[in-house]
């Protein structure tokens, strides 16, 4: 009976959304280099560019260092708003420039320097925050709020094709996720690119204890820096799944992403395409990265990511004897937003991460 309410409730939160686009599908063959194989299929020729990422994924997520950070003034609450340039260029101007909310730990408020700025201190520990997909502006600022009420800096990133990289011809985030295949993986990487950016600009300015946090599909880039970033010390994963194409064929927020894929693409092909950017191709590496705690949190009603593959990646996890933590909540995935489970949620991410960082 109880998940028959949840399931419910799950579908009518999930139908309050009515702007849902079915785009259509594309091999997305503009979004990757010329790699040699002009004439062959397009399945085919995707193929062999994925198998040339896999075989470097170094390559592919590490973003050329730059020093063109700009970190605005103050607001009355504290924040203040980091931009930079995206390691990847896109075909739309506002995409290519990254924005980040910083939320400076209650310890440091109050510490200016002649400049105003909030002095720096050894040792600082500071959290990177990829919102789930869709999430406006203010999407997890409360998060970001409560970690730095519990000590930690947050550095709320915003995604690709988000907020205030949205291009005016979108009222979605839809080119992160469609059924264009190669520019999903592209844009996924550039959020990686990204988040690796952010990261260095927080080292630079004294914080050497970072976690991230990510949620839903900012969990699934999460991983995808983690993997890659060897500052990371700690990272949240607020609902898991192993498989980006699993997510996308089975699940309840992109049942019209699957309907732009029906007929052209299989989920077997999709899966294989999809590797550079599913977490299930990346243990190995988390493996190596010996230093770093995880927290896995998925939701026992959840239609958005279904339960079976989240408990899939905790069982790959322990198979690849990484270390990790699992959280269970007795809600959904939209309803993990709502009260009482948002502050259900919160707390136990905050708290993992200030035991690891702190």
């Amino acid at each position: 009976m109880l998940q028959a309410f949840m399931h419910a409730w799950e579908r009518r939160l999930a139908s309050v959304t009515t702007n849902r686009v079915v785009r259509p599908f594309e091999w997305g063959l503009d979004w990757i280099p010329s790699n040699g194989h002009a004439g062959a299929r397009p399945e085919v020729a995707l193929g062999h560019w994925v198998d040339d990422v896999m075989a470097d994924t170094d390559a592919f997520y590490t973003p050329a260092a730059t020093s063109e950070y700009t970190l605005g003034d103050a607001s009355a609450e504290g924040d203040r708003w980091l931009t930079f340039p995206s390691a990847l260029t896109t075909p739309h101007a506002e995409n290519n420039t990254v924005h980040a909310r910083l939320i400076p730990a209650r310890t440091d408020r109050g510490k200016k320097g002649g400049s105003g700025a909030t002095q720096t201190a050894d040792k600082r520990a500071a959290v990177l925050v990829l919102p789930q997909w869709n999430a406006d502006e203010g999407g997890h600022v409360g998060l970001c709020r409560l970690l730095a009420m519990r000590g930690m800096t947050a550095l709320r990133l915003s995604l690709p094709y988000h907020d205030r990289r949205m291009p005016p011809e979108l009222h979605r985030a839809d080119y992160i996720v469609s059924a264009n295949v190669a520019r999903t993986v592209q844009v996924c990487r550039q959020a990686v690119l990204d988040a690796r950016r952010a990261i260095a600009w927080l080292h630079q300015h004294g914080y050497e204890r970072i976690g991230i946090l990510g949620s839903s599909l900012g969990s699934c880039l999460s991983l995808l820096t983690s993997a890659h970033e060897p500052l990371i010390r700690a990272q949240a994963l607020n609902h898991v799944s192993p498989y980006f194409a699993d997510v996308v064929w089975r699940g309840l927020s992109t049942e019209h992403v699957r309907e732009g894929l029906d007929g052209h693409i299989d989920l077997d092909l999709l899966r294989e395409l999809w590797r550079p950017i599913s977490p299930a191709w990346h243990m190995e590496r988390l493996k190596k990265q010996g230093h770093l705690k995880t927290l896995l949190v998925y939701a026992k009603y959840d239609l958005t990511f279904p339960v079976d593959l989240s408990r899939e990646i905790v069982r790959q996890f322990a198979a690849h004897d990484v270390p990790h933590d699992v959280a269970v909540l007795s809600c959904g995935h939209y309803s993990t937003g709502k009260t009482p489970f948002k502050f259900v949620d919160g707390w136990i991410l905050s708290s993992f991460l200030k035991r690891a960082l702190l």
